[in-house]
């Protein structure tokens, strides 16, 4: 039912079934009205044509005139053979009734009415022509159909002396059946025109609309997407140039379609590859479109910002339009306090079309974490290099200033204040020696000479020199055990010699310096998967936590004081990482406070056959 009602609409709105119901009811209200018009004066023309036929002849009018003037004993016989003669060559006459102008009756045609012949005539349109002296007709339509004519008779020919009048009635059966006949064929014939012009208007209709049908099909597919069909041309006329326009105008918005996504394709693929973030809005300052490096940084979902204030996204507190507005650059720091946080500087523009309306705009987020931090890093490295070069330059000024003032002729003083004049200047040259050689490395123009060594050699060669120092006597008269755990298997790296040796003699002189007299300094190397781990520990006093991801920092002390009275310049380790990261290594420490601190060096090892032959340094 619900089809059928869907369908019943259809038609009802269709531009084909409004067109043929057009034509339907022009054609018949046409046919109708031409057939009213022909009908009506078919009528009229019968009716009068009927009149005439049963008109009274003249030569009859005068002869029952002449009866009537006479008026003697035998009129009445004479009148009734005049109008049965009369009536009798009519077919179409039914009654014939003369009357004197006393509205006497005279004659009469029907022989079953001739005792009526001698009464006065009751019928008013008769007495209304004896009394006038004008012709009357009536047509009847009760209990048949006929027409009744009264004419007058005169006296002679354009005489106004009526001497009666003539009653005719006929009938008008066959006129009215005539006429009912043709009008229904008339009816028939109406309809075989309407029901031949409802097919040639939907002929019509339909070769008007199909194309339209067809450019409203292919419009429906356009909008789903579909640019494959084309609009049939069936005519040069206007409705054929139409078509050809809506091919055209198709296969231009499937080209302008194919360049907009391109563009889109094109878009999304720099947002998604873009290394800073961007945030676009609309004209109200709400977010609505983002990129992943954006959500990265502000470490949120699409679901979270997208229709949000970008002024909230970004966490600050005056409005989107004001910030929006504004174009100005600002920075706004993320996870501030936090492992995680991340400094960005976010610079706006505005999104204007041709007109300037402003629709919205585009913010773009920069990460300058690390520009921040090695902006900070050169800041404390030229306040750390100013402090630690003042230092020996002003125990070097006073001591130059007091020997000038005559303390150099005291025996005692002077070689005191000159032994530590040199080793002020011995420390600034070593400290200048190994600023160079980091800024070398930081460069990249630091020089490695790489060779193959056995490191278990390599190490032992080492800790043979600081075990030779005890012996000797020398280690700051600090005496301190070495505990060795060098396995006797051949561990084979590539590495430069002379900057290695640095690393280990710097770590092991720290655990010299650091670790109470009779301590023990615990050296381990080993193998694991892909790489080799040195470990070096001592018993000193261990290391604060929050400082253990510091002591590689360029002059970081964990004891200021302590580390520059035995001459620490703060570099050493730094160093030793740079070195270490050259090798493409690692280089890391544990520690527990009070009880020692652990050095841990991790270098990549490949594993050599036993057929490979290496030469041993």
């Amino acid at each position: 039912m619900k089809k059928i009602k869907n369908k019943f609409k259809h038609l009802t709105i269709s531009i084909n079934t409004t067109l043929a119901i057009v034509f339907m009811a022009t054609i018949i209200a046409t046919i109708e009205v031409i057939g009213a018009y022909f009908t009506r004066q078919l009528e009229q023309n019968s009716i009068e044509n009927f009149q005439s036929s049963i008109q009274v002849l003249p030569i009859v009018s005068n002869q029952l005139s002449n009866q009537l003037l006479k008026d003697n004993k035998h009129t009445d016989s004479n009148l009734n053979r005049i109008v049965n003669d009369y009536s009798n060559g009519v077919g179409t006459i039914s009654e014939i009734i003369v009357v004197d102008n006393k509205d006497i009756i005279r004659a009469v045609s029907n022989l079953n009415d001739k005792n009526r012949i001698g009464q006065r005539v009751n019928n008013t349109m008769v007495k209304q022509v004896t009394s006038t002296g004008r012709q009357a007709t009536k047509v009847v339509n009760d209990r048949g159909d006929y027409m009744i004519q009264v004419t007058p008779l005169s006296a002679g020919n354009g005489s106004a002396n009526t001497v009666g009048a003539i009653y005719v009635r006929a009938s008008m059966q066959g006129v009215f059946n005539d006429l009912r006949n043709i009008s229904l064929m008339f009816l028939v014939t109406s309809l075989i025109a309407a029901v031949m012009g409802a097919i040639l208007s939907l002929v019509v209709s339909h070769a008007i609309t199909k194309p339209i049908e067809e450019m409203q099909s292919q419009a429906l597919n356009i909008a789903d997407g579909d640019y494959s069909s084309q609009v049939k041309i069936y005519s040069n006329d206007e409705l054929g140039q139409l078509g050809q326009a809506f091919n055209t105008l198709s296969v231009r918005i499937e080209r302008s379609q194919e360049e907009s996504e391109s563009e889109q394709r094109r878009l999304d693929s720099v947002l998604s590859h873009m290394s800073d973030g961007v945030l676009a809005t609309d004209r109200h300052g709400n977010v609505n479109v983002v990129n992943q490096m954006a959500l990265n940084f502000l470490n949120t979902t699409d679901d979270e910002i997208i229709n949000k204030p970008i002024a909230s996204v970004l966490g600050l507190e005056e409005s989107s339009q004001d910030l929006i507005g504004s174009q100005k650059g600002i920075v706004i720091t993320i996870n501030k306090g936090t492992r995680d946080e991340v400094i960005l500087h976010a610079s706006f523009s505005l999104i204007k079309r041709v007109t300037g309306f402003v629709s919205g705009s585009v913010c773009v987020l920069h990460d300058i974490t690390e520009q921040q931090k090695n902006e900070n890093s050169q800041k404390q490295f030229v306040s750390n290099v100013s402090h630690e070069l003042r230092t020996p330059l002003t125990s070097l000024h006073a001591y130059i200033e007091t020997l000038n003032e005559g303390a150099w002729k005291d025996p005692k003083i002077a070689p005191k204040f000159l032994q530590v004049t040199q080793e002020e200047t011995e420390r600034m040259i070593r400290m200048i020696s190994e600023l160079l050689s980091l800024s070398r490395m930081d460069r990249g123009v630091s020089k490695v000479d790489l060779e193959w060594v056995n490191f278990n050699d390599f190490v032992a060669h080492i800790l043979d020199r600081f075990d030779m120092i005890v012996k000797t006597d020398k280690a700051e008269n600090k005496k301190y055990t070495i505990e060795r755990h060098i396995g006797k298997q051949a561990l084979w790296v590539e590495i430069d010699t002379d900057k290695f040796a640095q690393v280990i003699d710097n770590i092991m002189n720290n655990a010299i310096k650091y670790s109470p007299d009779g301590g023990k300094i615990t050296v381990k190397l080993h193998s694991e998967q892909n790489r080799i781990v040195l470990s070096i520990a001592d018993q000193g006093l261990g290391i604060p936590r929050e400082d253990l991801n510091k002591i590689f920092d360029r002059f970081y002390r964990v004891d200021k004081a302590r580390s520059r009275a035995q001459g620490g310049t703060g570099l050493g380790l730094a160093i030793a990482k740079e070195i270490v990261e050259e090798h493409h290594g690692h280089i890391w420490a544990n520690s527990s406070e009070g009880k020692g601190s652990t050095f841990y060096i991790s270098l990549p090892y490949e594993p050599m056959s036993e057929g490979d032959d290496w030469d041993e340094v």
